[in-house]
């Protein structure tokens, strides 16, 4: 009798259906906490990217504008000293004061906007542009690119639309 029921004992090793069944719910609890989470540290990534690269196109903007503004960038007649597009700032332009007409160069690649969803669009398709005789609260494409702004129309974690930062 004693044999038997130690056998008993020792050969239950596994779990009943209520015990695995609130495992699984507890598991399913977990996750639907988790999951939220990750989607608003994936959208908190992606505005700080935004950040990072407006700032850095927005800086090379103005370095443009300075090196044409100290006479070391050729400017045609009657345009402004922003460049005529954003790939210049990749591509340079040739230094007039140096003798050896190397070229300046204010970025090395053109960040995309990471709330950019169309992969098909070129880095630079992806930013919205504003020119400089155009009013900021109606930013319109012209001959020169003194601003950009994100084309996305989603409102970001401050409440405010990410083509407005």
């Amino acid at each position: 009798m004693k044999r038997a029921l130690l056998t008993n004992r020792l050969g239950n090793g596994g779990f009943s259906l209520v015990e695995l069944t609130i495992v699984v719910a507890i598991m399913a609890v977990l996750a639907s906490s988790a999951v939220p989470l990750y989607e608003l540290m994936v959208k908190r990534e992606k505005e700080q990217e935004l950040r990072i690269a407006l700032r850095q196109i927005r800086e090379a903007l103005d370095t443009y504008k300075r090196t044409v503004s100290d006479g070391r960038a050729i400017r045609e007649a009657g345009a402004s000293d922003y460049p005529r597009k954003l790939e210049d700032l990749v591509n340079g332009v040739p230094d007039i004061k140096d003798p050896e007409k190397r070229k300046i160069y204010y970025l090395r690649r053109l960040p995309r906007d990471p709330m950019s969803e169309d992969p098909s669009l070129s880095d630079a398709d992806t930013w919205g542009t504003r020119a400089y005789e155009s009013p900021p609260d109606n930013p319109q494409e012209g001959n020169d690119v003194f601003d950009v702004y994100s084309r996305s129309q989603q409102i970001g974690l401050n409440g405010i639309a990410y083509d407005q930062w």
